[in-house]
């Protein structure tokens, strides 16, 4: 099936994600690996199941890095409610966010206030500060700018203190304060003390980047959070831009339409959310056509592990 753009959608900025489907040739049949469930509840979007609990999330969320820092710019808090408004209307769930990313707390509040809160929302926040003491009271900053009873995960950002947030955390989690305890990292640093972390601490979730040109993860932290039962977030799916501003000046490759891609944007996303070690993708837009096509990346087939190889292969040569 290939997704279509929304009409009266497009935009300088969409045609650039954009280079429409080549004809497609002789394809083989690509299934989905591995088989995902698909429910009503999330508009027929594909989930993968949280390890530590079976809880299902669509394999597309949303990130606010850069996108929702907008401060107090009325028309552009207006477009990132437009945002957060669509993502819901697609089935999205999880929305990512931290102390780093400026206004955007404020800005993902005012728009689930706007939005009406659903209460599908899985609110994914970090604590962003070097001691325990501190992170308590930068948390619940956080959850008064979200606007919500407790948060779903909470994340140790960029490793900063994981020695003493981690117990913290984890006494949150049993007074029921939150649902989940992740930690997060990004742009492929520290993979060492990622790895060690995730094999001496019990944590449900981690965070971390992979794309179609930073593929590291997928050597030692994928498989270990397979083993260990630890659902994954990915960041940077998209290279914060870079990735798709390089690949638009390109056709897209006649696979693309076996996988039901319109775009290099979808192509991107279901290369990561097609490993199986991946939960969640997290890519940050403030634009709806873009979120639009994000989310069509968790609908139809995704491409196997051969696929997922030529894949890598072939952008890696343009």
């Amino acid at each position: 099936m290939i997704i279509s753009p929304p009409r009266g959608s497009a935009s300088n900025t969409q045609q650039t994600r954009r280079q429409w489907l080549t004809a497609a040739g002789a394809s083989a049949s690509v299934l989905a690996w591995p088989a995902l469930a698909q429910t009503g509840a999330n508009m027929g979007l594909i989930t993968r199941r949280i390890p530590s609990s079976g809880e299902a999330l669509p394999v597309v969320g949303l990130g606010s890095w850069i996108t929702f820092n907008v401060g107090d710019d009325p028309r552009a808090r207006d477009a990132c409610t437009d945002v957060v408004r669509a993502f819901f209307e697609a089935g999205g769930r999880l929305i990512d966010s931290s102390p780093m990313y400026g206004s955007s707390q404020p800005v993902i509040g005012h728009a689930l206030a706007q939005v009406g809160r659903p209460s599908t929302l899985f609110a994914a926040e970090k604590v962003w500060v070097g001691s325990a003491a501190r992170g308590a009271a930068q948390m619940e900053a956080s959850r008064g700018f979200w606007g919500v009873p407790r948060f779903d995960l909470m994340q140790v950002h960029n490793l900063l203190g994981w020695e003493e947030h981690l117990p913290r955390l984890f006494e949150m989690k049993a007074r029921g304060q939150l649902r989940y305890v992740g930690i997060s990292t990004s742009e492929g640093r520290r993979h060492a003390e990622l790895e060690r972390i995730m094999r001496t601490q019990r944590i449900d979730f981690v965070q971390l980047s992979l794309n179609l040109l930073d593929r590291d993860a997928e050597q030692k932290l994928l498989p270990l959070a397979q083993e260990r039962g630890i659902a994954v977030l990915v960041n940077r799916p998209f290279r914060q831009g870079d990735l798709l501003d390089q690949l638009s000046r390109h056709k897209l490759p006649g696979w693309a339409a076996d996988i039901g891609c319109d775009g290099w944007a979808q192509v991107a996303l279901k290369y990561v959310v097609s490993h199986p070690g991946v939960t969640c993708a997290i890519p940050a837009t403030s634009q709806v056509a873009h979120l639009r096509q994000n989310m069509g990346a968790a609908r139809g087939r995704l491409p196997d592990a051969a696929l997922r190889t030529r894949m890598a292969r072939d952008v890696a040569a343009l």
